[in-house]
């Protein structure tokens, strides 16, 4: 296995818990897994056509990338009360658009956080308004998302974030926060709905086992040529069952193939979770 947020506000710097009861046919990707205290515990929540992932991490600290539209926020709330916090060490909100930045404010307003990342993107939505005004009601910093931004650096565990590489796009989604988590030998790629152009850009190492397949599964974020520099094990799509955009789109699903068979979806599992020590991975879904 390889080692593997006219508001800009001036907030922009510019610079423990029960598990799920799954059902007893989940599948065990790895008999070898060894349960231990200090394991990274990725939650891929189903929030239909959005993106939510809350991840608890080894050192005791949790995350929280995106939440959902606004309506789902209750799904997302629920889903991290029932694990036990009522705080969030790092909340990353990839891009503005309201499929994964809506939840947030009430997430904010439920939890509290230490540090909100987001990238310098501008957004003429009443989500993205309402996230702004959230943030600044409670007084927060926030950092801006960026490459070159070390968000954890441990021994074993590092949060890196590796795109967007420049600070203006046409397209909001290349805006994305692209997340690399390595805990041990094991990473995880997070890409938000950053497309080709963005992803290109990137010179960081990106190998990782597993992969949060960009916009949902979208052509316009998966090509060959990245997944040749990810070479994921495992790859997880957050999508909404009979989605308008007819996502994942085929083409993404016959490249991962060519990688992985290991592939998740959330429409079709529900909450997917996988659990790593830092060597072995353990995946874990809903239905």
């Amino acid at each position: 296995m390889k080692k593997i947020v006219g508001i800009l506000l001036l907030l922009f710097t510019l610079s423990g818990c029960t598990t799920l009861d799954f059902p007893s046919s989940s599948g065990l990707e790895n008999n070898s897994f060894t349960p231990t205290d200090n394991k990274l515990v990725a939650h891929f929540i189903d929030v239909g056509q959005g993106d939510a992932s809350f991840i608890e991490l080894p050192n005791k600290k949790t995350m929280i990338i995106d939440a959902g539209e606004s309506y789902e926020s209750d799904v997302v709330i629920s889903y991290i009360e029932e694990l036990g916090y009522d705080y969030i060490d790092y909340v990353i909100a990839t891009h503005p658009h309201t499929d994964h930045i809506g939840g947030l404010a009430d997430v904010l307003d439920t939890f509290d956080v230490d540090s909100i990342y987001m990238p310098k993107a501008l957004s003429t939505s009443k989500t993205y308004e309402n996230l702004l005004n959230t943030i600044d009601k409670h007084g927060y910093k926030v950092k801006t998302g960026k490459k070159g931004v070390e968000i954890v650096n441990e021994d074993d565990l590092k949060i890196d974030i590796v795109a967007p590489c420049q600070d203006s796009y046409s397209n909001l989604n290349n805006y994305s926060i692209v997340l690399k988590i390595t805990y041990g030998e094991v990473s995880f790629l997070y890409t938000g709905d950053a497309e080709i152009t963005s992803l290109k850009e990137i010179t960081d190492d990106i190998s990782a086992d597993v992969l949060k397949v960009g916009h949902h599964g979208s052509n316009t974020s998966t090509s060959k040529e990245f997944l040749d520099l990810v070479k994921p094990s495992y790859a997880i799509i957050s999508v909404g069952k009979n989605n308008r955009y007819d996502h994942p789109n085929s083409s993404t699903i016959k490249l991962l193939e060519e990688y992985t068979d290991k592939i998740y979806r959330t429409d079709i599992s529900g909450n997917i979770v996988v659990t790593s020590d830092g060597q072995n991975i353990e995946v874990e879904v809903e239905k």
